[in-house]
C-alpha cells in the first residue's frame, strides 16, 4: 500500500472514518468534509467535522497514514443501549 494520497482522500469524502496518524495517533469517528489546497505553503488539509459534536479539525494530508471506515449502525446503537443502561440504573434509585 502506498499510503494515504489525494485520491485515497477524494474516495473518502463525506464519509466517518477513523484517522490514523504517522505519529501513531488516532482520530476517532471524523466526516472527511473539504480536501483545501494552501497555495502559499504549497500544502493540501484535510478538513473534518467531529460526529457528535461538530467541531472542525484541519489535518494536513501528509499527517495521514492511512484512514477506517467507521460504522454509525454500531456507534448509534452503543449509544442507546448506553442511555437505557443509565435510565435503567436512575430507575432503581
Amino acid at each position: 500500500m502506498n499510503g494515504f494520497n489525494l485520491n485515497v482522500a477524494r474516495s473518502f469524502l463525506g464519509k466517518n472514518v477513523n484517522l490514523h496518524l504517522k505519529d501513531g495517533s488516532v482520530i476517532v469517528n471524523v466526516q472527511l468534509a473539504k480536501i483545501q489546497r494552501n497555495k502559499i505553503q504549497n500544502e493540501v488539509f484535510v478538513k473534518c467535522i467531529s460526529y457528535g459534536k461538530g467541531n472542525i479539525l484541519q489535518i494536513p494530508l501528509r499527517s495521514i497514514a492511512w484512514a477506517k471506515l467507521v460504522d454509525l449502525n454500531i456507534v448509534e446503537k452503543d449509544e442507546t443501549s448506553a442511555s437505557s443502561h443509565q435510565w435503567c440504573q436512575t430507575a432503581k434509585l
